[in-house]
This record gives C-alpha cells, structure tokens and sequence, in this order.
C-alpha cells in the first residue's frame, strides 16, 4: 500500500512540474505576444495607411448605414449593453464555467470607452483578438469568427460605433478563477485553438452559399454557441456547429448539423428564413437566448442576406446519430417496464389535458404561426432536458419583431406544477403522437428551478 501511496504521490508531483512548466511558458509566451504589435503577423497592419471611411468625402452616409447594419448582425449591443443601462456602454455580465466575464465600453468616449481607437484599432481586436495597447482578449469575445470579418466591413462597423454617443462609464474588471485570471495564460490558449484569417471564396460554391458562410461563421458567430467546447472553453472553429450546453445559464445550443435534433436540411430556405427573422415559423418559434438573438440581431437581416444564411445553414452535411457504444448504455437514463409506462403516460395525460391541450391541441399539433406542434417536434425530443423543462418552469417568450409584432408567449408552470408532475407531463409529450424519447425524472427537473433566467 505504501508503495502504491508513494508512486501516486510521484505522479501528483509531476503533473504539477509539468503545469508549472507549461504556466511558465505561456507566461513568456505571453509577453512577448501582449507587449505593442512588433509581432503581430503582417496580415494585421496590411491596411494601416487607409483612409477611415468615415472621413471619405461623399461616403459618410452610406458607411454609416452599412456599419449599422453590420454591428445588428455581429449583434454587439446585445453583449455590450447591460440590461437597462447605455446603449454599447458595456457592464453586462456573462456567465462562464470559468468566472464572470464583464463587457467593456465601445461607445466613443474618450477615457472609458473606445473614443481614442483608430480603425487599425479595432481591427486588430475584430481579427486579431488584441486590445489597443496589444494586450490579448479573453475568447468570451468571439473573435475566433470575427477574424472572418472584412476589412472593409470592419472599418464601417467601427465608423458607425464611433457616430455614437459618448457615454462616460467605467469598465469593471473581470471576476475569474485562477488560473483564468492570468491573462498571460490566453497565449497558450491561442496557440492551440486561435487562427486568424478571413474565409476563403469558394468558387465551386454558390455566391449566395459564401454569402451565407460569411454571415453563419463570422459576422452572426453562430459556432459561439451552437457549439460542444472542452474543458478550456475551446471548440473546433468557426464552423463547429456540433451543438452543446450554454455554460452558466443552463440552455442547450441544440446541433445544426445532426439529424436526430433540428435536422435543418429538411427544412424549407423560407420557413429557416422566416425562423431567423421573425423568431417563429408554422412549425416552432424561438425561446431563451435565441429568441435575444434574434429580437436583437437576426430581425434586421435583409431578405436576401436570411436566404443566404438558410441555405447554406441546409447545405451543411447532417450527421445521423450512431448506435450507442457501451458507455453510453451504461450512463443512460434508466429504463422503465412496459406496465410503468403505461402508469407514467396516463398520468402525464392528465396533467397535459388540464394545462396544455387548449394552445397545444388534443394530438399535439399546435396552431400554425401562433402555438408550437409538439408533435414530431425535435426540440421535445433531444437528450437533453435543458430547454424544455425551462420553457415548462419559466415560460416560452417569444421576440418581439418587425414581422412578428405581438408574439403568442407561453406562461411560466413552476408554481402550479411540481418536479413530478412537470417530469411526467414532459414524459407524456415525449412519447406521444409518434414522438420517442426517454422517460424524464422528478430528480431532472428540480436544478432548473433555481436557474438563471437569462
């Protein structure tokens, strides 16, 4: 036992060497990469004696619009906006499994916000991921898909930013564990998972198809969230669209590329399109932080520029779901006999007959535009139990948009129904009309109850 207990203690020590060592390294790394912009690649400074466009004679009007367009699709108030506070003034905190990330001031003010900035400036940070003075951005800032962003584009979002008014507020520092909170640290992280460039123009490809690459990878970041990260806060890229839970707020980013969950090949270009665009389509709307999304970004898209994004978001190869391999079976939800399914369907019946059948229909079919089918629908269907049980618990709320002006919203259930009787009415819904899905635990519903609502 000894022995064991020694040669344990060996392999502790060395892990810790090895940590240090790799601290150590990032550390210099660091260094050298956040002191001015001697070492910034070529690429990022190509564009430095240009013109800023908002000093164009004759021009100022247009890129001005288009920058406004722009910073609505990258949906930048969206982050830099606290709730009730300045319009791009900054505070709002996002939630990490690494700490409490706060957004900084990009009004134009001088001494708080991004006011002394020059196009090259934001640039940088947009392509780069690197502050005015070099210093290196933590990836809670999507730059991984902004550095898809043009140059061109770039210098009009930043000319529109600037035409904004100038709010004085300072910027509160980030509330992160260690060692996330050594910034030097991010060098690490950048050299493994950060590489910066455009995207390329595929000409096998349609111009809507790269239209629509653009604004899925880049200016939209639709990876940032519907994504599976590791245990850096990593994905693969900007094109990862695997589908994970959104750390901090309890919602699941449901995948864009499986055939088991959305399935968006199946899909019409105008029903996707409406869906982006209006938050809701004859057959579900948008609820959480999609509905955000797109109440705050994706109504403002053109009609041309959703089509683009519909169809190349269709074109994506769908992934059919693979038998489960042993671990899975062994970590799966447990299983039930036929006699108690039939018990826990019943039941679940009842409870959906006196709250759910009015909106949802006797067969689950839903009211087209108006209440969600829960027939054949994906999204009461998917592994995980995330964002159905806090639609149940919180209510569903759609956006309110330009096409969709007074959305049909669902009221909150935690305080007429407890765990196991939303476990059982959310079972029922998952085994009725065709639907198949696991069978949902009392145990399963509880943790949501106390979740954020953001």
């Amino acid at each position: 036992m000894s022995i064991s207990i020694r040669r344990i203690a060996k392999i502790v020590a060395l892990f810790f060497l090895i940590v240090l060592g790799l601290l150590a390294l990032s550390a210099w790394y660091g260094y050298r990469l956040g002191h001015g912009y001697a070492d910034l690649p070529v690429e990022a400074s190509q564009s430095s004696n240009r013109m800023h466009p908002a000093n164009m004679p004759g021009t100022n009007e247009a890129v001005l619009e288009r920058g406004a367009y722009l910073v609505k699709i990258a949906d930048c108030m969206a982050c830099h906006t606290a709730r009730g506070g300045a319009a791009f003034a900054g505070g709002r905190v996002m939630e990490s499994e690494f700490g409490q990330f706060v957004t900084p001031n990009i009004t134009p003010d001088k001494q708080t916000g991004i006011g002394n900035w020059t196009a090259e400036d934001f640039w940088n940070a947009l392509h780069n991921g690197r502050g005015k003075q070099g210093e290196l951005l933590y990836p809670a800032f999507p730059f991984v898909n902004y550095t898809h962003i043009t140059r061109s584009d770039a210098d009009a979002m930043f000319a529109y930013l600037q035409s904004q008014p100038a709010i004085s507020q300072q910027n509160t520092e980030h509330r992160l564990a260690f060692p996330y909170n050594q910034r030097a640290g991010l060098a690490f992280w950048r050299a493994a998972y950060f590489q910066p460039g455009e995207l390329a123009y595929q000409p096998q490809q349609s111009q809507e198809w790269n239209r629509g690459a653009y604004l899925v990878r880049g200016l939209a970041h639709c990876s940032a969230c519907h994504s599976s990260r590791n245990q850096f806060g990593a994905n693969m890229g900007s094109d990862d669209f695997s589908g994970g839970e959104m750390a901090g707020i309890s919602w699941y980013a449901p995948s864009l590329v499986a055939k088991h969950e959305l399935n968006l090949s199946a899909w019409s270009t105008a029903d996707l399109g409406q869906l982006l665009q209006h938050g809701v389509n004859r057959q579900t709307s948008v609820n959480g932080p999609m509905a955000e999304v797109v109440k705050e970004s994706l109504q403002y898209l053109t009609d041309q520029d959703a089509a683009a994004m519909a169809n190349y978001l269709r074109a994506l190869p769908q992934q059919v779901k693979t038998a489960p391999d042993f671990l899975d079976r062994a970590i799966a939800r447990p299983t039930v006999s036929k006699e108690q399914m039939l018990q826990l369907m019943e039941a679940g019946e009842v409870i959906y007959r006196a709250q759910c059948i009015d909106c949802h229909g006797k067969n689950g079919e839903g009211k087209t535009g108006i209440y969600p089918a829960l027939k054949e629908n994906p999204s009461v269907q998917m592994h995980s139990l995330s964002n159905p049980i806090r639609v149940i618990l919180a209510g569903g709320f759609s956006p309110v948009t330009k096409g969709n002006p007074r959305p049909y919203s669902m009221p909150p259930f935690a305080p007429f129904l407890n765990d196991t009787e939303v476990a059982l009415v959310l079972t029922y819904i998952r085994n009725s009309w065709g639907n198949q899905a696991s069978v949902v635990g009392a145990a399963e519903v509880n943790p949501y109850r106390t979740a954020s609502l953001d």
